[in-house]
């Protein structure tokens, strides 16, 4: 891929590790540690800090507390099950090894990382980077814009395709900011909320595209009556649904932590503690993989440790 500048990586943390989780075979250390998604979500990482050669990166999770999604919604994602134990043990290695690598991480009480990776990529966005959000959330298609991408892994964790602003039109109809007015309207099954019955996707594309939001679409029941009275009829018994819908899909921008851009750059990761932190559980295919993804650059900043730079 032709470099870009000043490009910004954020990481959905939970989501990357789910997917890694179940993409990847059984892994055990020789004392029956389960490595599996360890693995497969650092090889996701590494694959894309050398496909995009970032010059910051950061990792955003979920709290295991209730956000206020669920405060609003008591349904809201109350379908998923509880994390696997094998897993849950894993979470924490990973944040572990993270830490030890120096790769800032960032989980607030009471919301979702996708708020979080909203707030950072508004902020970078804000400061002229260049954002590729590493999700297998389609909800943060609603983040796309000139300077913000979504990478979407395909088949496990192998490959990933980008979604830019055209991109998301030919998939969903409606452009990125639209999102959120066709999630409000035919709901959403993985986060488990209604939206208005009867409204697929289909329709609801074609509903925005009338009347661009959810509160125009209300304020246009009568045109929308008189070409269509079923239509009609299902959208004054859903609004309710609808109107709640549209804020459980909206991703925040503005959630209150304290963050440092420069915590980010990738110049100043600890790659050889993250190695050895690798090599720890035994696993080594990722350290090397790490020294072929970075190249010593001779330099050494002010904790001591070797600053990297990417080939």
């Amino acid at each position: 891929m032709e470099s870009e500048k000043n490009v910004f990586l954020l990481i959905d943390g939970s989501a990357i590790v789910h997917r890694a989780y179940h993409a990847m075979p059984p892994l055990t250390t020789s004392k029956g540690f389960d490595t599996g998604a360890i693995h497969g979500f650092f090889s996701m990482l590494l694959k894309v800090i050398h496909q995009f050669e970032p010059e910051y990166l950061a990792v955003a999770f979920d709290r295991p507390v209730p956000t206020f999604r669920q405060q609003l919604y008591v349904g809201y994602q109350a379908q998923r099950p509880k994390l696997e134990s094998d897993l849950s043990a894993q979470f924490g290695a990973i944040i572990e090894l993270l830490a030890k690598a120096k790769i800032p991480t960032y989980a607030v009480d009471g919301y979702e990382a996708d708020d979080i990776i909203g707030t950072i990529a508004h902020k970078a966005k804000s400061m002229g980077n260049i954002v590729y959000i590493v999700t297998g959330d389609r909800d943060m298609m609603q983040l796309v814009n000139h300077k913000t991408r979504v990478l979407m892994p395909l088949k496990g964790i192998s490959e990933v395709s980008i979604y830019d602003e055209e991109k998301v039109i030919e998939k969903f109809g409606v452009p990125p900011e639209k999102i959120i007015e066709l999630k409000a309207l035919q709901g959403d099954q993985s986060d488990n909320y209604p939206g208005v019955p009867g409204v697929g996707p289909k329709t609801a594309a074609s509903l925005v595209g009338d009347w661009g939001s959810v509160e125009g679409i209300y304020e246009h029941l009568g045109d929308i009556q008189a070409k269509n009275p079923k239509l009609a009829e299902r959208l004054v018994a859903g609004a309710e649904h609808a109107i709640l819908g549209k804020t459980l899909a909206t991703i925040l921008n503005n959630v209150p932590f304290v963050y440092d851009v420069q915590d980010s750059d990738i110049s100043k990761f600890d790659i050889d503690a993250w190695k050895g932190a690798l090599e720890a559980y035994e696993m080594k295919t990722l350290p090397k993989r790490i020294d072929e993804v970075f190249k010593k650059n001779g330099k050494v900043n002010t904790d001591g440790k070797t600053q990297m730079k990417l080939i």
